[in-house]
Order: structure tokens, then sequence, then C-alpha cells
């Protein structure tokens, strides 16, 4: 059979039997059209017993889209004969297929026994009635249908001929008709419509509103292209958006939306560097289309200059006794931070526009440096601001991102004062000595003109790339050790150093800070629970080993959750809390400082250390062996260590003689010296004193003086150098109940710092040669110990009244210092 249906009579087609029925869900077919469908699964097998009879079938909109199998009710009354001019298969279950339409085609009743839906249909024709109106209608049609080739993009100009060559007038709708853009129900009323005339009439007025839209649509399209330049090209969508607007008098969200933005920089008072700069971002903005990405970027940016507090600031409280008073409620002792703080007040008193300085809080953790930045901001009458920099390792972090990066932020210090809302905040910058270095850059050095006083005034971070004053802030600074510190930047701060807390100091803080504060944070105001001094001090001395306060503070709190709970369950608890009560309650004692003080055998010395978590002290023990003049280290320790007792061994072979050691001794033998808590790591040169007076305690049998612990660095002439950390050390001591201490002789100024009580508590031996040393912290026999000589007569000596006859000291081999 030929692909054209002319052979066909299709009035005894139709006669004859029942035609396959294929819905159309989406789609409404007109005769003289052609359409390609996809089939698959029913309709599949509906194509393929068509091709292989005479290729006819009827088109049917179906008006239940979600039916899978569709009634006689589920489709429109009306449909399309149409012949199928070609297929192609996609595998086995599906197919695409051309399909022209023939004629109309009314269901009369359908039929079952095949997958797909067999109906009977009579054919409709045309009821044309001709005349010169039908004619008039056909050429308005012709004439719409020409208007709207020539004013749309995507209708070929070859349409408007083609049409003009179709004939009847019932044919020439019903390819119009399929050739424009109507929607399926419209189009179903055509298909359904039998008169040419007022199918024509229809049309023509569906024609008619397409080409008011197009006629808008161009008119738009004409006013953007006046008004664009080269850059505006690819926003064309904006720009008819704007335009469309303009021809409803309304302003729309974006020009709402700039508006408001321009008001928003108004109000922050931008310097006139950065208002430039911003004026220029917003005319930028004005141009983007708000579906660019762009157009975000531009806006977040403009948002940040807005909300910077170029111009905010809040007023100091220059009250020196009422920044006295909340210092001292917050913190008890620290008088040296204390003054610090109040001069800065003073000066800011006389000179308001004062360089404001860069303090670094240099201490073991648990000090209250954290803390203290709180209540000078409570004192100042300032906003706090807190950035922890620990682990901080890449640049961007400090100074920001570019824009021209996806996501781009400002760095943490812009982000810090926007959130604080005033150009002059207290910026504390936590664990300052934590800032790591890799591949993103180096984030100290990021910091060098933030904490420098002579160039923060015009900080540009590079998100903002506009100076911001950060001169007015105050910053604050931490730190557990200064050392991993870069010189560079240590030198643009003023270090103040916080030591650890004597016993009478944790017990005062824990009295009026931790006890009220864990009682309040724990609800159990109601209970009436009490802690005797007794059970602090306790706490202090065998549950905590620490110069800070966090262990104390969780001690505490764990007394008061056990006893809490006890009270819950009904059981008979007190609610005063003594050292008894606090052994029940803890379990047995951690520390047993008395331990170390039990040196009874030769080979043995206590040295002192500083650590980040405040000083310690490390027992130092040597054992000779038959060997090959080896000497042994173990300990987990450092090189510098190291070297010091290979120093401390040296200067006693050298000295073999005077120290009454025979020097053969050494020939065969080999020095093993050890320092416990083997998994700690252990460096520095301060345990040069206490190494050497332990391996000459091993020679010669002389015992140590009890209770005597020593710092120093040595040399290989047996001079006794000074070491830092002194006043940790000594704290650490008197936390061990040690009763003396030898230190280097220029080390005596540096008792000033350590707190009166414990100087009371304490012997000082200041020295500056080894030989002074080893006498004062060994017995003078390996028979008997030697006896501590009485010091009470110094016991009033004034700090600085040791260093005046220094030179007599030396000469008599002796100091004897008791510190008051």
């Amino acid at each position: 059979m030929d692909n054209d249906s002319s052979s066909l009579d299709l009035e005894q087609v139709v006669r004859a039997r029942a035609l396959p029925i294929l819905p159309a869900p989406e789609m409404v077919l007109f005769p003289f059209a052609t359409v390609s469908l996809s089939v698959e699964r029913d309709g599949l097998t509906l194509v393929n017993d068509a091709m292989t009879a005479d290729r006819l079938m009827v088109v049917v909109h179906q008006k239940n889209v979600g039916t899978e199998k569709p009634n006689l009710g589920d489709l429109s009354a009306v449909g399309t004969l149409s012949v199928i001019v070609r297929m192609v298969r996609h595998g086995d279950e599906s197919a695409h297929v051309l399909v022209r339409g023939l004629a109309r085609a009314r269901l009369l009743s359908l039929e079952v026994g095949k997958p797909y839906l067999l109906a009977k249909v009579s054919l409709l024709e045309d009821q044309d009635s001709g005349g010169v109106e039908l004619e008039g209608l056909g050429k308005a049609v012709l004439d719409q249908f020409t208007q709207l080739v020539n004013l749309s993009d995507e209708m070929p100009s070859e349409l408007a001929i083609f049409v003009r060559n179709v004939q009847p007038l019932g044919a020439l709708a019903d390819v119009v008709a399929a050739l424009t853009e109507l929607s399926v129900p419209e189009r179903q009323r055509l298909l359904e419509e039998l008169s040419v005339k007022d199918r024509l009439s229809a049309l023509a007025g569906q024609l008619g509103r397409q080409l008011q839209v197009a006629e808008v649509g161009q008119k738009i399209q004409a006013q953007v292209r006046g008004s664009m330049n080269q850059q505006q090209k690819e926003f064309l969508l904006r720009q008819q958006l704007e335009a469309i607007q303009k021809e409803l008098g309304e302003k729309g969200d974006v020009g709402r939306e700039l508006e408001e933005l321009k008001q928003k920089l108004d109000q922050a008072e931008l310097p006139p560097a950065v208002r430039k700069e911003a004026d220029r971002e917003l005319r930028r903005l004005a141009t983007i289309p708000t579906q660019s990405p762009e157009h975000s970027v531009a806006r977040t940016y403009l948002d940040w200059l807005a909300d910077m507090p170029w111009a905010v600031s809040t007023e100091d409280n220059l009250d020196l006794s009422h920044a006295r008073a909340i210092l001292d409620q917050d913190h008890t002792d620290l008088d040296k931070i204390k003054e610090r703080i109040l001069e800065y007040l003073a000066v800011r008193h006389f000179k308001p526009d004062a360089r404001t300085p860069i303090v670094c809080f240099v201490g073991p953790p648990g000090t209250g440096k954290t803390s203290l930045g709180r209540s000078i901001a409570r004192a100042l009458g300032r906003k706090f601001v807190r950035q922890s920099l620990g682990g901080v390792r890449d640049e961007a972090e400090i100074r920001g991102h570019r824009r021209t990066y996806i996501g781009a932020m400002p760095g943490n210090i812009i982000q810090g004062i926007r959130r604080a809302g005033s150009n002059n905040p207290l910026f504390m910058l936590d664990e300052v000595d934590k800032l790591g270095i890799d591949f993103r850059g180096d984030p100290a050095s990021a910091l060098l003109e933030v904490l420098d006083p002579e160039q923060n005034s015009s900080f540009v971070d590079h998100y903002l790339d506009a100076p911001f004053d950060l001169s007015k802030t105050l910053f604050i600074c931490t730190a557990n050790i200064l050392d991993p510190v870069p010189p560079a930047l240590r030198d643009r701060m003023e270090v103040i150093t916080l030591s650890g807390y004597t016993e009478q100091e944790k017990l005062a803080i824990a009295r009026q800070h931790l006890i009220p504060k864990s009682v309040r944070e724990s609800g159990l105001e109601s209970l009436g629970i009490e802690i005797t001094d007794g059970a602090v001090t306790k706490i202090v001395r065998e549950y905590t080993g620490e110069a800070g306060l966090r262990n104390l503070e969780r001690e505490l709190q764990a007394l008061l959750r056990r006893t809490a709970k006890l009270v819950a369950e009904g059981k008979e608890a007190t609610r005063t809390i003594d050292e008894a009560r606090v052994r029940a309650l803890l379990g047995p004692e951690r520390f047993n400082l008395g331990r170390i003080q039990a040196l009874n055998e030769p080979g043995a010395a206590l040295a002192l250390a500083w650590t980040p978590s405040g000083g310690e002290v490390l027992v130092i023990e040597a054992t000779a062996m038959p060997g090959r003049q080896e000497l042994l280290l173990t300990g987990k320790l450092g090189e510098v260590m190291k070297e010091s007792a290979l120093a401390a061994l040296s200067y006693v072979r050298s000295h073999a003689s005077a120290l009454r050691i025979d020097p053969k001794r050494f020939e065969k033998t080999d020095v093993h010296v050890h320092i416990p808590a083997g998994a700690i790591a252990k460096d520095g040169p301060s345990a040069g004193v206490a190494l050497c007076a332990a391996v000459v305690s091993l020679f010669t049998g002389r015992l140590p003086v009890p209770k005597t612990a020593m710092t120093g660095e040595i040399t290989l002439l047996g001079r006794v150098l000074p070491v830092g950390g002194v006043k940790e050390k000594v704290l650490a001591a008197h936390r061990a109940d040690l009763t003396r201490v030898l230190l280097p002789l220029e080390n005596q100024k540096d008792l000033e710092e350590v707190p009166p009580e414990v100087r009371d508590a304490l012997t000082f031996l200041p020295v500056e040669r080894l030989e002074q040393a080893l006498e004062l912290a060994l017995s003078p026999s390996a028979e008997k110990p030697r006896q501590v000589p009485d010091v009470s007569a110094d016991r009033n000596a004034d700090v600085g009244s040791a260093t005046g006859s220094q030179s007599e000291k030396a000469a008599a081999g002796l100091h004897r210092v008791r510190r008051s």
C-alpha cells in the first residue's frame, strides 16, 4: 500500500471494520498535519498491527492523563483518522512513528479483543457554505499568520509561503491551527468545530492575541537594544524585565533592593575612599542580572561594607576605682596585670587618642588568661570578641579571601569586628602560640600588621579591599609559651607573664569564685553544701598537680555531684565536706609530693624544671657499673639536657682529685643517668647543677641534703649560669613541700616576683660556682648526712640586700639567703 491514502476509500474502510484507537494525552492531531509520536507496550502492538494492515488508526486526545487503560469516557468524542507514514524502532519495547492526519472522526462504540482499543467511527465533513465572508476570514487568517511568522524568531519564513498554497479554507484552518502555539483544550475545540466559518473566526481571535504579545515583545526588545552598551548585551533578559516594569509604572524588587542598600551605605558613614569603592560597586550591581552569580557576590560585598562599624565606637569607662573594683571582683591576685590596665586607663584619661597597647598574657593553662580578658572588657565598658588561633594554618583566615574566589569571606579579624558592632572592642586572640604554617601561608606573618600599633590604622582585608582602622581596638593575646611565637610578632607585643598560683591563692580563688560558680552551675544552692578550707587544701595537695585551676574546679564539681547523688538517693549524706569526706568521695589520693623528698641513697638529686603547665620537680638518679667509660642517658631527654649531662661528667672527671675521687674509677666504669617519668620529654640546660650533684654523690657516696632542689646551667670550668622560669620553679618547690632551693647568683633578681608567703617558706641559696653548689647540696661525708645550717639570722634579709656582698659570699663558699 502507498503511504498516500488516495488509493483507499476511507468511507468504505470505516464502515467495514473497527479501527485501532491511539490515545494522545498531551496532543491534538489536525487533518493535513504531520507529527512524530513515541509509542511503547500496547501502543507498539497497535502500530505493528496497523503496519501489517492498511496503516490506518485514529489518534484521539485522552482527557484523563493518569489512566493507563482508558475507556470511552476518558477520550474526547472527536479524533483524527491518520495514516502511519514511517516507523523507526528502538529495540523491542518502543518506537517512533510519523503520522499524518486525514480526516475528522467521531467515536461511536468501543470493541474489545485486543490489548489496545478498537472503535467504530464515522467520518466528519466540513460544513462549508462558501461566500465572500468566508473568503475574507480566510484572507485575515493568512495575513495574521504571516505577521506572526515575521515577528517570531522561532518560526521560519517559509511557513508563510507554504500556508498560502493550502486549499480549501477548511484545510487552511487546520494547518494554521497545527502550526500555532495553542493550548490543548483550544486545539480540541477547533478540531470538533465542523463549521469552517466558525473555525476560522475562532482561529483569528487566537492569532490576534498572539500578535499583540509578539508586538509588545518586539517593542521591549527595541527599547532594550537602544539602551544597552557592548557589555550589557549578555544581560538581555534583565533589561526586558526592567522595561516591562517601566511600562507598568512599577519600581520592581531590584530597584527597591538597590535603594535600601544605598540607604544602609549612607547610614554607615564610610570613609571617603571606601565610599568611592562602594558607589562604584553599587553602579556595577545595577547592571548585573539577579540570576547571575556575580549579583550575589557584589550584593554580599556591599552588605559587608554597610554592616561594618566604620564610625561606631563605645565610650571607655575611665573611672579607675570602678575598673579596680571590677578586676578585684573577678580575679584574685594578678596585681601586675591589674596595674597595667589601670595605667592604660590613666593615660587615656589625659590623652583620649593615645596609642592602644598590644598585650600578650603568657602562662600555664588554667591560670585565667581568657577570663581576665573578659574582665578587662567589662571594666572598660567595651564589647568583647574572642578568636581562637589554635590550629589556624591558612593566612586567609586572618586576611580573608579575595572576592574572585567562590565562597570568599573576610578574615576572622574583620568578622570579629562586625560581630562586636563597634570599632573599638577588646579583641582576644587566644592561643597565639598554636598558629601553624604550611603551603597555605603563614598566619603569624599575617598578624604582623594587625598587631603593629604603627600599621594597623590602615589594615586591609583581602575581601573588603579597603583600609579599616584597627588602632582603636584593644588586642590581647594569650599563649602558654613564647618560644613558638616568631620574634617579629613577639616584638610587637607587651608580654605579661602569669605564673602558677600558690596554695594560699588557690584556696582564696576557690572560696571566692570556684565553689560559688560550681554550686550555681550545678543548681545545688538549696542543698546548703559547705566545703571546708582543709578539704580544698587537701584537693590542691593530693588530687591536683597543676599550676592553674582547671583540675581544682573539676574536683570541686565532682564533690558536689557525688554529694547531690547521695542526697537524691535518700542516703545519709553530710552537707559539710571536710578532709575525710574528700577521700570518701574522690577515692585514694593521686599525688604524694612527699615521695620525691626521700633520697636516702647516693647518686640522686632534685632538679627544678619549667614546663608549659608550670614548674616541676625532677628526680635525677645516677648509677655506675663496669664498662668502658660510657655515659648512658635515659628518660626521653632532649639534646640540650644530654649535653648538660656530658658537661657534668666531664667536670667531675677533670676535678676528680679536688672532689676526692680516684681517677682510675672512671677507666672501667659506665655511668647511667636516668630521670623518671620516661614517657615525658625533657630538655633544657637548667638541670646541669643537679646532674653534676647526682654524679658526684654517686662517686663520693655523699648523700643529698634532704628537701633540697636546685637549678642552673653549668660550664666545663665550673661556673653556674642563670636560667629562666625561676618563679615557676620556686612555686613547684613550694608545692612539693621542699625547704631549700639552690639557684644561680644572677637569678636573685627574679625572686622579687615570687609571692612573699612562698619566699618566707623557702631558703634560697644563690651560687655562682659548682664547688659552692656541691657543698650546699651534698652532705659533707658518706657516713653522716649533712645537717642543714641555721639560717634564722638571715630570715629577714631583704631581696635586694642579698646582692650587696656577693664577692665576700663567693669567697666564703656559702650563700644562704632566706627570702622574706
